[in-house]
């Protein structure tokens, strides 16, 4: 086993692991925070789920435009600067989020948030795949997704002591989390992005973020995003409607709901890089419609069961399909994107999750308030259907041009890459 490991960790290089290194110590932070967010909301304001819906919907809508706006200047100025730039204004959003007292302020402070708080996150995910070649994106991305829920293992359970006692220490754990990244990135990563042509590098900025016409018209590619969209919008149910739904209707406290959220986490840190060397020879889209059946069974349980016991059942299941859509996903965008325009074919891939939390809680927080909140989950499986077909559909029609990386993971113990 530790042969194994050590070979594991020699196929990628050493600015690679530093990458991972910061992501979980940012991520360990949101980990605390975000999934008793919407419960800190509730609380702290007094009100119900439509009002954490609207707010979900604005952070969403302004993170559109910083993303747009991110995924642009990666490609002109860098990604190593976004990302520190990135960091440092979620780390000051997080201590404002704190300290606000006020519904409207803080509904203000959250445009603020979703506008500049997200730039640097197309540049990450491009740099990861800058470090590697690309028969070793999945597998990249498959590590990212291990990193960041080996962060989710741990912090759910001690968010959930935390947020029992004093919901601003949660804030506080976050901003050290993001500082302490930002000094990684910024002593120990170098700049990754790609050189350019002279004529590249004379473009301005304008010139630049118009490059995205190039990505709307890219046909196929935008029906990808069309139909993850689809996807996305049930998985977002678990931070923004599932922690109130178990508590308000059976009675699931913050501290139990953590240790739902942990065993989500620790599957992945168990059995994702498994996993994923496993499914990355296989046909794409194929593999994007069995994840989303997954979720399916998954979230429509929550609509059907009670008790702890077939709560943590839902989550396992969930789970599995989050385990392969994530980063056979990430691994198609990475493909599909020209070397030069990688951070805004990331930045268009992120409206897929940022369109989502627009609209996704505020809908179920309707439902939840007016109709039946069990009504949440059996649309869920509604919306899980159709994106399935939609997947499908994507294979029969330009299957051959999702196809990822046909050799990954073929021979585990081939000989570990050169650092």
């Amino acid at each position: 086993m530790l042969i194994k490991v050590r070979n594991v960790y020699l196929e990628f290089p050493r600015t690679f692991w530093v990458l991972m290194a910061g992501t979980f110590i940012d991520n360990l932070g949101g980990a605390l925070l975000f999934p008793f967010f919407s419960l800190y909301i509730t609380d702290h304001f007094g009100v119900g789920l439509t009002e954490v819906g609207w707010l979900f919907a604005i952070f969403a809508i302004t993170s559109v435009f910083g993303s747009m706006l991110g995924g642009a200047m990666a490609d002109k100025f860098g990604r190593k600067v976004m990302i520190v730039v990135g960091l440092v204004i979620s780390a000051l959003s997080s201590l404002s989020m704190g300290l606000v007292d006020d519904l409207n302020t803080f509904y203000i402070l959250a445009g603020f948030v979703g506008l500049l708080g997200n730039t640097g996150g197309p540049a990450q995910q491009a740099m990861v795949a800058d470090l590697l070649p690309e028969e070793k994106h999945a597998e990249g991305y498959g590590m990212q997704r291990v990193v960041l829920n080996m962060a989710l293992t741990i912090g759910p359970a001690i968010g959930g002591f935390l947020a029992a006692t004093n919901f601003m220490m949660l804030f506080i754990f976050d901003a050290l989390s993001s500082i302490i990244t930002a000094v990684i990135v910024f002593g120990y990563l170098p700049e990754t992005k790609p050189e350019t042509t002279e004529d590249q590098a004379e473009q301005s900025l304008g010139q630049t973020f118009a490059g995205y016409s190039k990505v709307l018209r890219d046909r196929v590619y935008m029906v990808f995003i069309f139909v993850s969209l689809l996807m996305i919008i049930v998985y977002v149910q678990i931070t923004s409607t599932l922690p109130v739904f178990l508590r308000n209707l059976h009675g699931i406290s913050p501290i139990r709901f953590g240790y739902i959220l942990s065993v989500n986490a620790g599957m992945v840190v168990l059995f994702q890089f498994w996993i994923t060397r496993r499914i990355s020879a296989r046909p794409a889209m194929v593999m994007m419609a069995i994840g989303t059946g997954f979720y399916l069974v998954g979230f429509s349980m929550y609509g059907f069961v009670a008790g702890f016991p077939l709560f943590l059942l839902a989550m396992i299941i969930l789970t599995v399909g989050e385990m392969i859509v994530t980063p056979v996903a990430q691994a198609i965008v990475a493909r599909l994107a020209p070397e030069d325009m990688r951070g805004r074919y990331m930045a268009m891939y992120g409206f897929s999750w940022t369109i989502p939390y627009a609209i996704g809680p505020l809908l179920a927080g309707y439902i939840t308030d007016y109709i039946d909140p069990n009504w949440v989950w059996y649309a869920s499986g509604i919306v899980s259907l159709m994106a399935i077909f939609g997947y499908l559909g994507l294979h029969l029609k330009s299957g051959e041009r999702f196809q990822i990386a046909a050799e990954i993971g073929q021979d585990e113990n081939s000989a570990p890459a050169n650092n």
